[in-house]
């Protein structure tokens, strides 16, 4: 054998040995790559692999590399939970995390209860997820409904106070806790005055949104509130440009993303409201340094802008090395005990996860998308949003007291 041939054998042998040599802390990622909401998974993948291999090449978590363990959940919450049950028990992963549907983060995040694991929702807006179906195993990096409600409602009071609201709702949990928290903070609760409409989920057809939008359109209002999600808000806002309906009262998307934006176009998005915890533009206008070099980092390597989805997926799997490091032990007891009322900054200004709920407590940032020129002037043709207004993370959050009382009035305890 040559000299040149037992070298390169060398080494791969040396590689192997160390790579075999560091056991792999596995960790499952839940996520749907197919279905209504698969872009928002794209970009949790995405944002998750860039966390992973930054992790792994500054010592993994108490020296042992992440293995992410993937399964594909298809917004389907029964396959959400087997999926989460499977990667515990055959996997051994130490922590879950993903999903998009809010309904599949609650039934996720009960089979890692179940199994004394934690279960991170990373776009899961339903105020159920840390509210009524809390509990202890389950943290939510995202905001809530109640809290992109609050804000939203807080910027559209001054311009729309008194005026006419309908509702267009996904009819599941994300879709019920919105379109009621919007009501509340709106004051339109009154469903005469401001009527609405359902509309099936996970199946909804054409003719479902199309239905929906007539009568939206006959009922003379000022203000459409979309409570959808995904290629739902796609499809709904697409029919709803051809109907000449964004010309006649103001399009309200309560939860929108980067992804969302792109796949309608920027001609129809233009004028659109919604709220998001996090858009590429936030840390370039308030000047978050960490922020802008994740921003950077994603767009070398994938060239393409982030999404909320990428920078929930890649905080996760941040606070969760941190947590694991600050307890020293990956048992999940004391990685809760290191999580609760821990505050941090990472992508943006300060953040906490709240002990009493373990909902991270954030800065909510009501957005209205730009001028169709404004945004292909973007080199990617990504620059969607102006931050028009924005809500404290304390002030837009529930207070104990309002959590509580959720909790109470579905005979839940009222601590985790």
């Amino acid at each position: 054998m040559s000299i040149t041939r037992l070298l390169c054998v060398g080494i791969v042998l040396a590689f192997a040995a160390t790579t075999l040599s560091a056991e792999t802390l596995k960790i499952g990622f839940n996520y749907p790559q197919n279905g209504r909401y698969k872009d928002q998974g794209l970009q949790e993948r995405l944002g998750a692999f860039m966390a992973v291999e930054e992790i792994n090449q500054n010592g993994g978590v108490l020296g042992q590399p992440i293995e992410l363990v993937i399964r594909n959940n298809s917004s389907d919450p029964k396959q959400g939970a087997a999926n989460t049950a499977e990667l515990i028990d055959r996997e051994n992963a130490r922590m879950v995390f993903g999903g998009v549907s809010s309904a599949v983060a609650i039934a996720s995040g009960e089979e890692a209860r179940k199994r004394d694991r934690l279960y991170f929702g990373t776009l899961t807006y339903s105020n159920a997820t840390t509210g009524s179906a809390g509990h202890s195993h389950m943290f939510r990096e995202p905001f809530n409904a109640w809290m992109a409600a609050k804000a939203i409602s807080h910027h559209l009071q001054s311009r729309y106070a008194g005026q006419k609201f309908f509702y267009i709702t996904a009819d599941y949990t994300w879709g019920w806790s919105t379109e009621s928290s919007m009501r509340r903070f709106t004051d339109t609760t009154d469903t005469e005055a401001h009527p609405g409409v359902k509309t099936p989920f996970p199946r909804a057809y054409i003719r479902d949104f199309k239905a929906a939008l007539e009568q939206a359109q006959a009922s003379g209002a000022d203000v459409l509130v979309m409570v959808l999600f995904g290629d739902d808000m796609v499809r709904a806002l697409n029919i709803a440009y051809e109907m000449g309906i964004k010309d006649q009262m103001q399009v309200v998307v309560p939860n929108i993303t980067l992804g969302m934006a792109l796949d309608v176009g920027p001609t129809i998005m233009e004028g659109v409201i919604g709220s998001a915890p996090w858009v590429w533009e936030v840390p370039y206008k308030y000047d978050y340094p960490r922020g802008k070099q994740f921003v950077e980092d994603f767009v070398e390597r994938y060239n393409m802008r982030p999404s909320s989805a990428a920078a929930s997926a890649y905080s996760i799997l941040y606070q969760y090395r941190d947590a694991v490091e600050r307890a020293g032990t990956l048992n999940t007891a004391a990685v809760i005990r290191a999580l609760e009322d821990y505050r941090y900054s990472l992508l943006k200004d300060e953040q906490q996860w709240r002990a009493f709920d373990h909902q991270n407590v954030q800065t909510v940032y009501v957005v209205k998308s730009k001028a169709r020129d404004e945004i292909l002037s973007d080199p990617l043709g990504s620059d969607f949003f102006d931050i028009v207004d924005s809500l404290d993370g304390d002030t837009a959050a529930k207070t104990l007291e309002e959590w509580q009382e959720e909790r109470r009035a579905a005979d839940k305890p009222l601590t985790l």
